[in-house]
């Protein structure tokens, strides 16, 4: 499994980068606007910076026109900015056709706010490279989220869809494992969220053990 970070921020980024397990960036104009970065300049600046921590990692940039000529510039201006951009369309209408017509000319994309099965189906379908179920905002209203994210899996494996099952709106470490588990190709989420799988009581009381030892034989 990939590991994204959901952020904008450049300190969690080159933090979890110098761990040595990001693959890659999901942010968007909310998360832009979270670390106070406004203007389209700015974040077309800011973008730039997250894709020079991250090498060769994708970077996924979210459009926020609705309108399917609105939402192509706006891509394309998204995909000029640096190689390793992935476009982040939703998946409306206007978004599926968008869609189709980047991938169709060899850029990657990201179709975003899928919470269905045929959501994941057109998304596929229309030549995403990812598909991004959110996991949390399901589980938010008490629906199968994990059984989501593990029929879409299978639902490309059964029809040989390249299409990777990003699996956002993490909200717990859980969520990561049990993403995990059903076979999901990437999760993103916060980096607490992924510095949550360290812990574990045996590791803590383990290591304090060793320590112990090495002082009564070390002194």
């Amino acid at each position: 499994m990939k590991f994204f970070i959901d952020t904008a921020n450049l300190d969690q980024i080159r933090e979890a980068s110098e761990m040595g397990v990001l693959d890659g960036v999901t942010t968007n104009p909310s998360l832009m606007a979270k670390e106070g970065i406004k203007g389209t300049e700015n974040q077309h600046k800011h973008y730039i910076e997250i894709c020079n921590l991250v090498k060769g990692g994708d970077i996924s940039a979210e459009v926020i026109a609705t309108d399917y000529d609105s939402m192509i510039k706006e891509a394309q201006e998204l995909l000029a900015l640096h190689p390793q951009i992935v476009a982040k369309l939703p998946c409306t209408e206007a978004g599926i056709k968008g869609i189709k017509y980047l991938s169709g000319k060899g850029f990657k994309t990201n179709c975003t706010l899928v919470f269905s099965l045929g959501q994941a189906l057109l998304a596929a379908k229309a030549g995403a490279t990812f598909v991004s179920p959110f996991v949390g905002r399901l589980d938010d209203i008490c629906s199968d989220e994990i059984e989501l994210v593990e029929k879409i899996v299978q639902m490309y494996l059964f029809y040989g869809y390249k299409t990777q099952v990003l699996a956002a709106s993490i909200r717990s470490t859980q969520h990561i494992v049990q993403c995990a588990e059903v076979g999901a190709d990437v999760a993103t989420c916060p980096l607490v969220t992924i510095k949550g799988l360290l812990k574990h009581p045996l590791t803590d009381s383990g290591l304090q053990t060793f320590l112990a030892d090495y002082k009564k034989v070390n002194g």
